[in-house]
């Protein structure tokens, strides 16, 4: 029995599905510990399969595959480090469903199989149609030493921990498949700590890192002591193999020795997610790059920074659209961003198809006068010709739309709602310029300072489909629209209780119709980075058809 233990946390980038990629990867990585002296390496959730594999994990194909990348991968382990590593295994009767598992591989075999029970099905998470459940928590044992290896969910409530510590393990080694939000990490330390000071036991906390369409994994891992004390922190967003030596005396296993890396907050860590989750989207789905429209407004101009910072300025595209209500000052700033940033910027004036439709159509409106129509048309010549620049070029359109604006419907489908994917999907308008304050005054992946104009930031938000237009013809102000869409979708709170906050009884129920109004839209939306709480689409699931409406009480 050692008093000495070198454990190296891995926290990795997988993609869902190349179970051989990821395979190789791991093998690349175990070798890696084994060179830095580790006795055990701790990969996340799920890692040959990668997480969240969704309906996916439905296919026997898929379970074949991963349980015969477990049986070669254990190869790896014959003369050094053993592995704890995330896979889909088969289900154990005919029919039945597949179950998420931890393979525990040491001496060139498979020594053991853990399974996760405590399923979780809420927010992004659909787990219970998905897998089987484990029936209790396994121990393995390494050099004399019993590793309790609960799954993810699984120290989210205290029973599983509890039985683990029962049944004599010594430390806690938990891989995870954790989603960003805002704010996960504190959430997370919260509950490894409480799980810490029940069973009394130090606990390896390792994350997955990366994207995976809507979902990006920040990472940042963890160990905690016996006494609830931090003893490493790995990077959020950034890819880590951390070697971290343990010795244990009388009181148990103490970590002795592991690297402790600042955490992000605010609008940083909003930003760093964005940029990791376009990258990964982007690359891993084989794109050579990205284009969009730039406009000279705050949305496209921040879209094309992420952009720019994600995959480097030659990989990105824009194209300013002009029409006659388009300022001289949007023509400027747009010019201004792109400069800046060192991307390409050519010009598409839209007038004559705006013209072209107009011969076509007005016939047919028999004296109407101009309304939205004419606006929205406008949109969609811009939506059908940045689509047909992105069959053309082979790259991906991105679209630039927030959160505010969707939860209204305060975009035109098939025009500004046109693209591959959207950094800005759940990020409120006031949340949009805290990012572009912070990303002016910093400077994270080295390619521009200050990148977005100021003018840019001080302007009246404008689609410019109309003369002197600006958004707040329309909306209320974007501080008191943002606050009421953050009790109407964040809190699910009743008009009453947002009244009460100080806003508009008339001006709450009319945000609340147009949020309901506009579930439409939202599901031809393309996908787009989490970053709250209740992201539009993987947490909010609302009907299309939906005849309820709560009403503010009126004296």
């Amino acid at each position: 029995m050692t008093d000495r233990l070198v454990i190296a946390a891995v926290q990795a980038n997988p993609i869902v599905g190349a179970v051989e990629r990821n395979e190789a990867m791991a093998r690349e990585l175990i070798a890696e510990a084994c060179e830095a002296g580790a006795d055990i390496a701790l990969f996340s959730e799920l890692f040959l399969t990668g997480y969240p594999p969704e309906d996916l994990a439905l296919k026997p194909a898929l379970w074949n595959a991963s349980r015969a990348a477990v049986e070669r991968l254990a190869g790896a382990t014959k003369d050094g480090c053993a592995a704890l590593v995330g896979a889909i295994w088969p289900p154990e009767t005919p029919g039945g469903r597949p179950r998420n598992a931890l393979a525990y591989l040491a001496e060139g075999v498979v020594k053991g199989v853990a399974f996760k029970c405590d399923l979780p099905n809420y927010g992004v998470f659909d787990e219970k149609r998905i897998f089987e459940r484990g029936m209790g928590p396994e121990v393995f044992e390494l050099k004399g030493v019993k590793i309790g290896a609960p799954i993810c969910e699984d120290i989210w409530e205290k029973p599983v921990c509890a039985e683990l510590k029962a049944k004599g393990a010594e430390i806690l080694l938990v891989p995870n498949g954790s989603p960003f939000r805002v704010t996960a990490d504190y959430e997370r330390m919260d509950v490894a700590q409480a799980r810490v000071e029940e069973t009394g036991l130090p606990l390896v906390y390792v994350n997955q890192v990366g994207g995976q369409d809507e979902l990006v994994f920040d990472g940042g891992s963890f160990i905690l002591q016996a006494d609830g004390t931090v003893a490493m922190q790995l990077a959020m967003f950034e890819e880590r193999l951390a070697v971290t030596t343990w010795t244990r005396d009388e009181r148990g296993w103490t970590c002795v020795e592991a690297p402790m890396e600042p955490w992000c907050a605010g609008a940083e860590e909003m930003y760093r997610a964005m940029v990791l989750g376009l990258r990964d989207y982007v690359k891993k789905s084989g794109f050579p790059g990205v284009l969009l429209g730039l406009s000279g407004g705050v949305d496209s101009a921040i879209s094309a920074v992420v952009a720019a910072d994600a995959l480097g300025p030659d990989a990105v595209r824009c194209f300013m659209m002009p029409s006659r209500y388009t300022s001289r000052e949007s023509l400027e700033d747009a010019a201004d961003c792109a400069k800046r940033l060192g991307v390409r910027l050519d010009e598409i004036k839209i007038e004559p198809a705006v013209n072209a439709f107009a011969e076509m159509l007005t016939p047919l409106y028999e004296g109407r006068a101009p309304d939205i129509t004419e606006e929205n048309i406008q949109a969609r010549i811009r939506g059908v010709s940045l689509m047909a620049l992105s069959n053309k070029l082979g790259l991906m359109l991105m679209t630039t739309g927030n959160k505010s604006e969707m939860a209204v419907g305060y975009a035109t489908l098939y025009g500004d709602m046109c693209g591959g994917y959207n950094v800005l999907k759940d990020l409120y308008k006031t949340d949009v310029y805290a990012v572009c304050v912070w990303r002016n005054a910093n400077n994270p992946y080295g390619l521009a300072d200050n990148p977005i104009p100021e003018r840019i930031l001080t302007k009246p938000p404008s689609a410019e489909l109309r003369p002197d237009q600006t958004d707040q013809d329309s909306l209320p102000a974007y501080a008191v629209l943002d606050a009421i869409l953050h009790g109407l979708v964040e809190e699910e709170a009743t008009l009453d209780e947002i009244v009460a906050q100080g806003h508009d009884p008339d001006t709450v129920e009319r945000v609340q119709r147009l949020l309901y109004g506009s579930e439409y839209k939202r599901r031809q939306a393309p996908p787009g980075v989490k970053i709250g709480r209740r992201a539009f689409g993987r947490d909010r699931r609302y009907p299309i058809v939906n005849g309820f409406r709560d009403k503010v009480t009126r004296g």
